[in-house]
């Protein structure tokens, strides 16, 4: 598939040479920094040294004072209060460490985490009931609520309290409950705007720390979570979530708790975790729980003693590894039934219904889906009688709001930009299919169904060194808007070195036409095909990042080669 590159481009050059200046760094690393829109030493001192003193007021979130007068007098009157969040990895960590922490202070809590089939997602009138029926007069809902405003009222009226904790965008009525914490509201002062749920739940903990004089180390202590949810819920890893992010990994490395400590040793994680290590290997796993069996069993997990946490880890495990095999059999089936329709390569997106695909899976399908044919695409499974699955979208292009636009055809649907999900009449799966098409194909640009490899600067291969490496390295935590740094670099030769090794993988020792001076050894994972333009000696041109190589003991610096052309 063709893909563009995108090699930004800095206009203000001025800033660059003030802040090479100013922090004495190569331009390079200038350039970096006011990509990632750091344009002056203060700021710059900010990114590169995360400091705890650098988190905000959790009081300056609407709704806190309210929200901790109302648990205050729950500790006072001796009520029983439920913990309830959603089932993916955000929500899971949310209840760990809300109920983890407020146990202390709580007698009568408990936590509630929906079952994915039959309630759906966010809050439900079971939980609702539930908590009618077995005296909980106080719900702190989590990663869900902020546009549950009929289940609000529902509660009011079986005289259950909600105080709500979320990120999502609220709608044009807030829901009436006791308080509501939500950076989002427009109203809301609070400076940072783009925490994960478990990040609220952490200022709600932090708030009752600061309110009653507790050693804020209670609040912190649950910072793995907190790093978790943020990794797996790709939140900008800026601002104060970078504060959270660094501190978190920090913990991960030296105290992790148990149940993630079991998991790490369980998939051999010895060494120093990353962001990465969290998206790939912590995030799948956990989601793993409430995509095929409950997401309770994450929660277990999460808040688990020593003793259990290795039999915990385990068993998700396994659930992991059956989920990784409907999966795989799944995606298979969608390829399959694309490529026997002639009319796929005509059309702008893609949606498919097939009853029997497990509905805990269909989002990652729709993933894959989007990897080999670069659509808007939607995959659609049957529950409840009931149409109902997950959309992904490709950059810049607002699937929430086509959805939107074929709303008439939807029993529910919510979401963002980039991923949504959708309810509808199986009889309606027809009709949607078409009008998703007509809309998508209104409205989007005929750029935006071509992949965008994103590069931060063309350089020379002699501009690598050891000394560039060890400040690269202090750009993480990456993510979002501080993403791993992405290099290109032209009419790039072998030394004579290339083979293929594993299944399709390139091994090469590169130079640049231009200098001999610098040789450096790359790996191409699924490059295997460019082969020949390195044995014929063609100059190509190369996206990559640098990383360190340790083998044996011995640590060199090494290329990851993701886009390799022929030079102009």
């Amino acid at each position: 598939m063709e893909k563009k590159w995108n090699i930004h481009q800095i206009s203000n050059t001025q800033t660059v040479s003030n802040l090479q200046a100013a922090l004495t760094v190569d331009e390079i690393i200038a350039k970096l920094l006011t990509l990632r829109g750091i344009t002056n030493f203060d700021e710059a001192k900010t990114f590169f040294r995360p400091s705890l003193d650098k988190l905000h007021n959790p009081f300056d979130m609407k709704g806190m004072q309210k929200a901790i007068e109302r648990i205050i007098s729950a500790i006072a009157n001796k009520e029983k209060v439920l913990i309830f969040g959603d089932y993916d990895v955000d929500g899971t960590t949310s209840v760990a460490l809300v109920y983890s922490f407020f146990k202390k202070y709580i007698p009568e809590i408990r936590y509630y985490i929906p079952d994915r089939y039959i309630e759906g997602y966010g809050i439900s009138l079971k939980s609702i009931d539930y908590a009618a029926d077995n005296n909980y007069s106080l719900i702190i809902a989590l990663d869900c609520g902020i546009k549950a405003n009929d289940k609000i009222d529902y509660a009011n009226s079986k005289n259950v309290d909600f105080i709500i904790c979320d990120h999502h965008l609220p709608g044009d009525e807030i829901p009436n409950a006791v308080a509501v914490l939500d950076p989002k509201q427009k109203d809301c002062p609070y400076p940072f705007k783009e925490l994960a749920g478990c990040g609220i739940g952490f200022k709600l903990a932090q708030a009752f720390c600061v309110n009653q004089g507790i050693d804020e180390q209670e609040a912190l202590q649950y910072l793995d979570l907190v790093v978790t949810s943020i990794a797996a819920d790709i939140v900008p890893i800026t601002g104060e979530n970078r504060v959270l992010a660094y501190f978190g990994l920090k913990q991960l490395n030296d105290n992790p708790r148990p149940g993630l400590k079991a998991l790490l040793a369980l998939n051999k994680q010895d060494k120093e975790l990353d962001i990465n290590t969290l998206v790939f290997t912590i995030a799948p796993r956990i989601n793993a729980a409430g995509r095929i069996e409950h997401g309770s069993k994450a929660v277990e997990l999460l808040i688990s003693d020593t003793d259990e946490a290795t039999e915990f880890s385990k068993k998700i495990n396994e659930t992991n590894n059956h989920r990784r095999d409907i999966d795989i059999s799944i995606t298979d089936e969608a390829f399959e039934t694309l490529e026997l329709n002639p009319i796929t390569p005509f059309k702008k997106s893609t949606v498919l219904f097939n009853p029997s695909w497990h509905k805990g899976v269909v989002g990652i399908v729709a993933s894959r889906m989007i990897e080999k044919y670069y659509k808007p695409t939607i995959i659609l499974t049957e529950s409840n009688g009931f149409a109902t699955g997950s959309a992904r979208s490709v950059k810049d292009f607002d699937v929430y709001t086509a959805i939107e636009n074929c709303s008439h055809l939807l029993e529910q649907f919510g979401g963002h930009k980039f991923a949504a999900g959708l309810t509808l009449k199986t009889e309606n799966v027809k009709a949607f299919t078409e009008a998703f098409e007509n809309e998508v194909s209104r409205t989007i640009k005929p750029e935006m169904l071509l992949p965008v490899v994103e590069v931060d600067l063309e350089i020379a291969l002699d501009d690598i060194n050891e000394k560039l490496i060890r400040i690269l390295n202090q750009f993480a935590p990456h993510g979002p808007h501080n993403m791993t740094p992405v290099f290109c670099s032209r009419g790039v030769l072998d030394t004579g070195f290339a083979k293929v090794v594993g299944t399709n993988h390139l091994k090469l020792e590169l130079f640049q036409s231009n200098s001999k001076l610098t040789k450096i050894e790359a790996i191409a994972f699924g490059k295997g095909d460019f082969l020949n333009f390195f044995k014929r000696n063609i100059p190509v041109d190369i996206v990559y990042k640098i990383k360190e190589n340790e083998f044996r003991g011995k640590i060199s610096i090494q290329l990851i080669v993701e886009e390799i052309k022929a030079s102009a």
